[in-house]
């Protein structure tokens, strides 16, 4: 199935692609290096509807469909994975929030989201559960009209810096994935504490934590959605997480194509520029093949979603995440392969897409639980 791209499609590309050459791309390097959090790119962003796109108009966002903000993933990883993970990031647990908050919830949390003022987070991974989140052990208790929250959360996205985060947490210890429940939990809590994560191999401008919940009392109207409800509510989201991550492996994977492109039209061998070799040009000719294949099939796995075909969206979502993610680290692998010995150090951006594009194949699913659920789905 081909697509062709509305022409407001195409301008949110634009937008978003002179952004992050304008303000991401210059100062990405420093990031890096620094492990530095972009909070004012984060707002800068925000102003252009680049946080949490997906957030509906009457609460400040642009309310972008699933195929519009895919676009707005892929071109903020194309100028930087580290970058564009802590944008793209800002809004994380926000459609937890759409869908199944309440109303005070939306109205006090999304517009400030949206806006740059507030930043949320996710927290369901914990230090000896990642793939089987029905394994969780953090505990939330009834207590009168609250709810207290024991437990450990680990590798959370926005972890240090986020304002507010969805918890998940068992309230039926005994009933597997049936017990769970969604809080929201105000990260300035008593009782929650972070760890920041800063020995990451790649996107290392975006913030990771350890989240420790000791004794944390949350009122019962912060429970979203229903009690023991929780895994259900956000398998609701799985897929569209997924083609979240594809849409970051295509960008990352654009972004070393690009740098290689470049690099291959500056560097000079016996006499003549690299890109007139033909093992370059062979080269080269089979990345960009790889990463139109990896968008054309994340772009018809946002489609699925924004279509509510859960069964189908399922299925390529897994797929387009399971290969935008291969080929994302296969062609990042290629550039620094044509950079040389210019692509080992950090005097080219190559390397940096070669680190960050390694972190797709792991997180919202491993390639490997990918393939479980892709024949779970066809055989």
């Amino acid at each position: 199935m081909g697509f062709t791209l509305s022409a407001e499609h195409e301008a949110i590309r634009k937008a978003v692609r002179e952004f992050g050459q304008n303000e991401i791309e210059p100062v990405a390097r420093e990031h890096d290096r620094e492990k530095k959090y972009p909070a004012e790119i984060r707002k800068t962003a925000a102003e252009y509807d680049f946080v949490a796109p997906n957030i509906p108009v009457e609460y400040g966002g642009a309310g972008m469909d699933t195929l519009s903000s895919t676009i707005v993933t892929e071109e903020l990883w194309r100028a930087d994975p580290g970058i564009g993970s802590a944008v793209g990031s800002a809004g994380f647990g926000s459609s937890m929030l759409i869908e199944f908050g309440d109303d005070w919830m939306k109205e006090e949390w999304l517009p400030k989201i949206a806006a740059g003022e507030a930043v949320s987070a996710s927290a369901i991974s914990e230090p000896a559960h990642g793939s089987n989140v029905a394994g969780m052990e953090t505990s939330a208790q009834s207590d009168g009209d609250e709810y207290v929250l024991n437990g450990n959360k680990m590798w959370i996205t926005n972890g240090t810096v986020a304002d507010v985060a969805v918890v998940m947490a068992k309230t039926s210890p005994g009933d597997g994935h049936r017990g769970i429940t969604a809080f929201l939990v105000p990260m300035d809590a008593t009782g929650v504490s972070t760890e920041k994560i800063d020995n990451k191999l790649g996107i290392r401008a975006s913030d990771l934590a350890e989240v420790v919940l000791d004794d944390v009392r949350i009122p019962a109207e912060n429970v979203i959605g229903e009690v023991d409800r929780g895994f259900y509510q956000l398998m609701e989201f799985f897929a569209a997480g997924r083609v979240s991550v594809a849409s970051q492996a295509v960008g990352a994977a654009q972004g070393a194509l690009d740098c290689a492109i470049e690099y291959a039209g500056e560097r000079e061998q016996f006499g003549r520029k690299i890109k007139e070799f033909q093992a370059i040009e062979h080269k080269i000719a089979e990345m960009a093949t790889r990463v139109e294949a990896a968008r054309s099939l994340t772009y018809r796995a946002a489609s699925e979603v924004e279509a509510g075909n859960q069964d189908i969206a399922a299925r390529y979502s897994s797929m387009a995440k399971l290969f935008a993610s291969e080929i994302s680290v296969e062609v990042a692998d290629e550039a620094v392969q044509v950079h040389g010995g210019s692509g080992y150090v950090d005097d080219y951006p190559a390397e940096r897409y070669y680190r960050d594009a390694r972190i797709t194949k792991i997180y919202e699913g491993t390639s490997e639980i990918q393939k479980n659920i892709i024949a779970d789905r066809i055989l």
